[in-house]
């Protein structure tokens, strides 16, 4: 009972709601199959299916709230949950930001199935590492790689008649691709929701080439320099800024968005103004549900027009403390760019640095959103539009707001595996000015 139909969901959640004698109640409802395989040194490792549905129940008395779970439907257990969660609602304290269950609302339906990806197998799984590996083997080299595919629905309701149910399916696949000495390391991300998109054999020898082209690396001095980030490169510094796009944090001066003696910089330039940035959970190539995780529903949002800071996102209870309109927080992120790919940026360098990937990306100051982490897998010394030798991995220190006003070029916009964010991006590889890179790293 993996998945539910939105008859077989609205049933279950509207027993659970009337079950409750709290003030509100609100159910949900999330199930699916979750399906893997990881390989390493050119092998099968593991591999695995999770087929679950989980109902969660969340009651108030008052601004005191409590929540439980259970994966199992009878009446009995439905009942068990929803008088657990009452039970830790009246232990609990009043929250002073409390929020009630939101009001009915309309959802228009975003495009986020695939009949492909529901159906894929284990033996299409098997297939997918068998072919990395074997591409890996002819070339004398090493695959590590990690294959997840899922379908599912998610389903709520609530105690003031709200309802929504809509179901997705998702695929990710990552390859680490190294010499066998170790010294050659190239990697490839595929962030689908389609599974009929995804072409193994061609996403492969990008890893390959990259592996192979990136053994016997020499030391570049750190410093400034041009760089061409790869969609994937620019995927971690990007999606990390955009957790400072709070309306309360900037507010209440903890953001790079807070004005001096008060307020925040809606409307004001703060990027060149090239930079235009979206979120739409309609979109074509990234569609996400259309609600957040309070159930608030999304809306085609410009985020940055032409360098400017078009919207914040503003919780529930900030939007009623500061008279605002809440909108539901956005899934995705597109950025605009132009037609060109990053072999086309590569040809018009000069002088610059190709950087295939960026990794462990941690936060250093949060007033300048400056962030620190690595290259890997793949780093490049370009000269005079050709890629010249690869170069010993470095460490930078880089904000992606001074980034984002150093642009000299942005190329054509492709979906980029998922990152620590969880968010859908569609990016663009991007020629930068004066990127900073403090000190050399001796991993590949």
């Amino acid at each position: 009972m993996s998945m539910m139909t939105e008859a077989q969901a609205r049933e279950i959640l509207e027993k659970v709601v009337k079950m409750s004698v709290a003030d509100e109640c609100t159910a949900s409802l999330d199930g699916g199959k979750q399906g893997n395989v990881r390989f390493a040194r050119n092998d099968i490792s593991t591999s695995g299916l999770v087929d679950d549905v989980e109902l969660g129940v969340q009651v108030a008395f008052g601004k005191r709230s409590g929540a439980a779970t259970i994966n199992q439907f009878d009446d009995a257990s439905l009942e068990r949950c929803v008088r657990r969660a009452e039970e830790l609602a009246k232990l609990s304290p009043a929250n002073p930001e409390f929020m009630p269950a939101i009001e009915k609302q309309t959802y228009k339906p975003s495009n986020t199935w695939s009949d492909s990806t529901a159906a894929i197998t284990p033996e299409q799984r098997a297939k997918v590492a068998a072919d990395s590996i074997a591409a890996c083997k002819a070339q004398k080299l090493v695959a590590a790689g990690f294959l997840e595919d899922g379908y599912g629905f998610t389903a709520f309701a609530n105690s003031k008649g709200n309802f929504g149910y809509q179901q997705q399916a998702g695929m990710n696949y990552t390859c680490t691709v190294r010499t066998p000495d170790g010294r050659g390391s190239g990697w490839v991300g595929r962030d689908l929701r389609d599974m009929s998109d995804f072409h193994v054999e061609k996403d492969i020898e990008v890893a390959i080439r990259k592996a192979r082209d990136s053994a016997d690396a020499k030391a570049l001095e750190p410093g400034k320099y041009t760089v061409i980030l790869e969609p994937h490169a620019a995927a971690g510094l990007v999606s990390f800024m955009m957790y400072f796009f709070d309306a309360r944090s900037a507010d209440e001066g903890r953001s790079f968005l807070s004005k001096k003696g008060g307020g925040n910089k809606l409307g004001e330039l703060v990027y060149d103004p090239r930079v235009n940035i979206h979120a739409d959970p309609w979109d074509e190539d990234v569609p996400v549900m259309p609600w957040d995780g309070s159930g608030l529903p999304r809306e085609r949002i410009p985020i940055i027009t032409d360098g400017k800071v078009s919207a914040l996102n503003y919780s529930r209870f900030w939007a009623q403390k500061q008279g605002k309109r809440a909108v539901g927080q956005p899934g995705n992120l597109i950025m605009a760019g132009g037609t060109k790919s990053t072999a086309d940026l590569v040809r018009e360098t000069q002088k610059g640095v190709l950087v295939t990937r960026t990794w462990y990306i941690r936060m250093v100051d949060p007033q300048t959103v400056l962030l620190t982490g690595l290259t890997r897998d793949g780093t490049f010394y370009i000269e005079n539009g050709q890629i010249k030798y690869p170069v010993k991995n470095f460490r930078f220190n880089e904000s992606p707001i001074i980034m984002l006003n150093n642009i000299d070029e942005l190329g054509k916009p492709v979906r980029v595996a998922g990152d620590e964010s969880n968010l859908s991006m569609m990016l663009p590889p991007m020629k930068l000015r004066d990127f900073t890179f403090t000190s050399l790293s001796d991993a590949v």
